[in-house]
């Protein structure tokens, strides 16, 4: 049996994962989180899921340690969805696998800044409290799509949010700074808010969940 370790949260809960997959679940990787694993691991064939890791209370996994672990001898090293995405992209030409549709928006040059997929999260259940750039594009996205909201709203949604430090990106946040900066707009901003708290998606998770699916035909 494979050695299998991810590191998840809060792009997906771990409780959601498990049910596709039983492995090591671990939380969000920090600096020198990898060196440790490399470490610890035995003589096993090894699979490493990078999915989500710190962006603001402690540092994320430098692409050199990434590297280290992708060139340790039977060992598979996937990523997606927030710094997994981000360091598959800066490796892929040294082993790394990326998955998802995030990973291939920064592949194909569509994204290209780390606040797209940084967050913030509680410590204890890694529950969200900011919201990724890249999933507030989604939801306009689908919003547009299903007549909830215009172009025009859209756009001037995506600007605010845009401006506003990632810690402090939450949708009530930036349904109110679209509000000030474009009074004509309050009504469709509004009926935005009001799809949100009905018909939020996650990108993040979307691509999560497709990660632990790629691991699970692998073995």
């Amino acid at each position: 049996m494979k050695n299998v370790v991810i590191f998840v949260g809060p792009s997906l809960d771990p409780e959601k994962a498990r049910t596709i997959l039983e492995a090591d679940y671990r939380p969000p990787a920090k600096k020198g989180d990898l060196i440790k694993l490399i470490m610890s691991l035995d003589d096993k064939e090894t699979v490493v899921g990078l999915i989500d890791g710190y962006f603001l209370l402690d540092y994320p996994p430098t692409p050199i340690e990434v590297y280290q672990l992708i060139v340790r001898p039977n060992t598979v090293v996937i990523g997606s969805s927030s710094i997994g995405a981000l360091r598959a992209v800066e490796l892929q030409k040294f082993g790394m696998i990326g998955i998802g549709k995030i990973f291939q928006l920064f592949k194909n040059g569509k994204l290209d800044a780390d606040d797209e997929v940084a967050v913030t999260f509680s410590q204890d259940l890694y529950r969200l409290q900011s919201e990724a750039m890249v999933d507030i594009r989604y939801n306009l996205y689908l919003s547009l799509k299903r007549g909830f909201v215009d172009k025009e709203t859209k756009y001037a949604i995506t600007k605010v949010a845009k401006n506003i430090y990632f810690p402090f990106r939450t949708y009530q946040n930036i349904i109110e700074e679209t509000i000030k900066r474009y009074p004509q707009l309050e009504n469709n901003a509004r009926r935005f808010e009001s799809y949100i708290l009905r018909n939020r998606k996650s990108l993040k998770e979307k691509d999560a969940l497709k990660l632990i699916e790629q691991i699970r035909d692998m073995i």
